[in-house]
């Protein structure tokens, strides 16, 4: 899966460009409960997986204050943090246990509660723990009768978090072109690929085989079970709604209230997606123009000329740091997640004109989770362990090569950069892929919201369909919006939002095929 599948609620909060709260949602009137959902019986176990051990299905979560982090402040006293263990290798489920770090905020009408919310919000690799805090007033109508719970999967952050390189060596990286030119660069674009997957598996050798997509929907269901719910309600974005429909393949009886937002095509595999995905960031880059009373054919030319020069000569920035070609492409896909980002592409590719690269790789940082000291989130270390477990694609640099044609004709702006990054991605990886494109197919389960943005850039609108189609006929429930960036629910649709909530909340889905414009 190619690097770009990722949360618009994870960039929205990096770049900071679409205002998204000051992270004091939760409970207004103090810390919830601790006792409460932890003195619930569990739920029967599910067979579906394997039969779990007692000490695990029935464990007593320990809710208390959540920690800070050199990355970030701890939450208001509102949320509370606990670990749930659960099976390092689902295959001998009595065996070694990791530890899955878990947030919650109590529903606020204990008497009309329905249960637990559980969050996922893409990547994948992105934390849930840091990410809901900080997106939880956009979901005040339904914290009403939910409990807002969220986590860091296997292999992400506190979840035995994947770290493959030091910040030093991914600054470093960055003279890597990743859009080769000759021979040379073709070298050391493969010799970067496979440092990274050694380095991989050096720092996280014994987690690597057991941070699949199934395994977290595994537990996921362990989750619902500890947190005392007959049935999974789950919300889904991004890459979030391929584990959902994980979730849904394996344990279509525990479905309850599923909602899937910017949704990943499961019928893609590791070469359609990246195809998806160029054609996606084009579109959206086209609908920018459009908005600026720009040609679409011309503006784009007119960025290809300007990555030309880059790649020939980097830019000066206010720093020590150059823009390179990589850097400033980073910089233009961000700001195509979110229409209200528009205006700092303007800005950035206004300066890069004019000989300055500091905006746009300003920018590029953001999406490269790149702190002011030079530190990096190991977000993209997580999403690729993950999106290589899953995948069986190992694209070589002959196939890439085939491919680039195409993928230029499709994009001459992003075509490159996508068509290469299939070549390296999963290049020398360590554990071998499970699947050719993801399984979701869940007969008998119960209704699952399904929701496609036209505009969106990184999970590409027809992907909705394949997915409400993938799920089976009854289950999945295609909505559409017509609208701009990664994903729907709060961005500025009533008729997206009160969808969404009336599903949630009263367990009525729309009907098949309700657009909102």
């Amino acid at each position: 899966m190619a690097r770009y599948v990722r949360s618009a609620a994870l960039l929205a909060a990096a770049v900071l460009l679409a205002g998204c709260g000051d992270g004091s949602g939760g409970k207004p009137d103090g810390s919830p409960s601790e006792e409460r959902a932890s003195s619930r019986p569990p739920a029967p176990a599910d067979t579906a997986g394997g039969e779990l051990p007692a000490a695990l299905t029935g464990q007593r979560l320990s809710w208390g204050a959540c920690p800070e982090t050199d990355a970030e402040p701890a939450p208001d006293d509102s949320w509370r943090c606990a670990d749930m263990k659960a099976p390092l290798d689902y295959g001998d489920p009595g065996g070694e246990t990791v530890d899955i770090a878990l947030i919650r905020a109590t529903a606020q009408d204990e008497g009309d509660r329905i249960g637990s919310l559980i969050f996922n919000f893409g990547g994948p690799g992105g934390s849930g723990v840091s990410m809901l805090p900080a997106f939880a007033p956009g979901y005040d109508e339904l914290q009403r009768r939910y409990d807002l719970v969220s986590f860091d999967p296997r292999g992400v952050e506190r979840s035995e978090g994947v770290r493959c390189r030091a910040d030093q060596e991914i600054e470093s990286a960055e003279a890597v072109d990743l859009t080769p030119d000759d021979s040379a660069e073709e070298r050391a674009f493969l010799k970067d690929a496979a440092d990274f997957a050694a380095g991989c598996e050096r720092a996280a050798g014994k987690v690597l085989p057991h941070v699949s997509t199934d395994d977290t929907a595994r537990d996921l269901d362990l989750m619902r079970q500890v947190l005392g719910d007959k049935k999974l309600h789950y919300f889904g974005i991004s890459y979030g709604t391929q584990l959902g429909g994980a979730y849904a393949h394996l344990f279509p009886k525990r479905v309850g209230r599923l909602v899937f937002d910017a949704v990943v095509d499961p019928t893609a595999d590791g070469m359609s997606q990246a195809k998806n995905q160029t054609r996606g960031f084009q579109r959206a880059l086209d609908n920018y123009f459009r908005a600026q009373g720009t040609d679409p054919a011309e503006g784009t030319a007119g960025i290809v000329d300007l990555l030309k020069r880059i790649d020939a000569e980097p830019l000066s920035t206010s720093g020590e740091r150059e823009l390179t070609q990589t850097l400033a492409i980073t910089g233009i896909v961000i700001t195509l997640y979110s229409e209200q980002s528009w205006p700092s592409l303007t800005d950035a590719l206004k300066a890069a004109e004019d000989g300055d690269g500091t905006e746009l790789l300003t920018l590029a940082d953001a999406y490269n989770e790149r702190d002011g000291s030079g530190g990096y989130s190991a977000q993209s270390h997580a999403q690729r362990a993950i999106s290589c477990r899953d995948s069986k694609d190992r694209g070589t640099l002959e196939q890439a090569r085939a491919a680039l044609p195409e993928f230029r004709e499709i994009s001459p702006v992003f075509g490159d950069f996508l068509g290469w990054d299939t070549a390296g991605w999963c290049h020398r990886w360590p554990v071998p892929g499970l699947q050719e494109t993801a399984e979701v197919s869940a007969p008998g389960a119960a209704p699952i919201l399904v929701i496609g943005n036209t505009g969106d850039p990184a999970t590409p609108y027809e992907g909705a369909g394949r997915m409400a189609v993938g799920l089976g006929e009854g289950v999945g429930v295609l909505m559409t919006w017509k609208g701009e960036g990664h994903g729907a629910y709060g961005n500025g649709s009533d008729c997206v939002d009160s969808a969404v909530d009336a599903y949630l909340l009263d367990g009525r889905p729309p009907k098949e095929g309700t657009f909102c414009s």
